[in-house]
């Protein structure tokens, strides 16, 4: 085994000190559960996920759970993005719908993998502040757009994969005209404070199938309002 001179160690340090957290992070959060996609695993100890809780957060970026990032919101617990992201098997190539920008931190494991991420947040102020984080840690692959996300965002369609992560009452059609052929789409669903299931969609040959995947909680899919919810919180512990 080559060691690295104790300069060049000491840069990596400085640069950055959240490392070891991280690896520690994927280690016993999840490859322990059970995700062994090499994609996602990389990515989740690549993206720099304290640059996304506020400040005085910075500490536990890397803890088993959802942290408060102001306003009454939450990014979610590492383990559920990784899980999320796997089941749509992200590959490079590929262009992907975020419903539900948040913090940003799913957006930005996604944009490791992929080609392109478009990422709908309808609280412009979550939105906004997410945006500038993520161009603030180079991702020009990530495009964050203030809006319904029941809507999708038709003029960059089809995806090859979509992702949401508030509960809606019926999986909205205009995403599922949006999914391309091929694609697979991930989405709670159920109604608030009751029994929700996150559910699987896949298009093949022109028709859809719909798998039920695990009981869930999620904060409800927030529709032309800017006053309520963050459309990316996840409320499982």
């Amino acid at each position: 085994m080559k060691y690295l001179p104790i300069f060049l160690m000491f840069f990596i340090l400085q640069t950055d000190p959240y490392q070891s957290k991280r690896e520690q992070m994927v280690k016993t959060q999840i490859v322990a559960r059970g995700i062994s996609n090499r994609e996602v695993i990389e990515a989740m100890l690549k993206v720099e996920r304290h640059k996304l809780v506020p400040e005085n957060m910075r500490a536990n970026a890397y803890s088993d759970s959802p942290l408060p990032i102001g306003g009454g919101q939450t990014i979610s617990q590492p383990y559920i993005v990784a899980y999320m992201t796997d089941i749509l098997r992200p590959k490079p190539g590929m262009t992907v719908l975020e419903v539900g920008t948040g913090s940003g931190y799913q957006a930005a494991v996604l944009a490791e993998i992929v080609k392109e991420v478009y990422t709908i947040e309808i609280v412009a102020q979550l939105g906004l502040r997410a945006e500038k984080a993520l161009k603030a840690m180079g991702y020009d692959n990530i495009h964050v757009k203030i809006g319904d996300g029941y809507q999708g965002w038709p003029e960059k369609g089809p995806f090859d994969a979509i992702i949401v992560t508030a509960a809606a009452q019926k999986i909205p059609p205009p995403l599922i005209a949006q999914l391309n052929e091929g694609g697979r789409m991930i989405i709670p669903v159920g109604p608030s404070g009751g029994a929700q299931q996150l559910m699987l969609v896949e298009k093949s040959k022109g028709k859809t199938k719909i798998t039920k995947i695990l009981p869930v909680r999620f904060v409800p899919f927030t529709r032309d309002s800017l006053q309520h919810g963050e459309s990316s919180t996840l409320n499982m512990h």
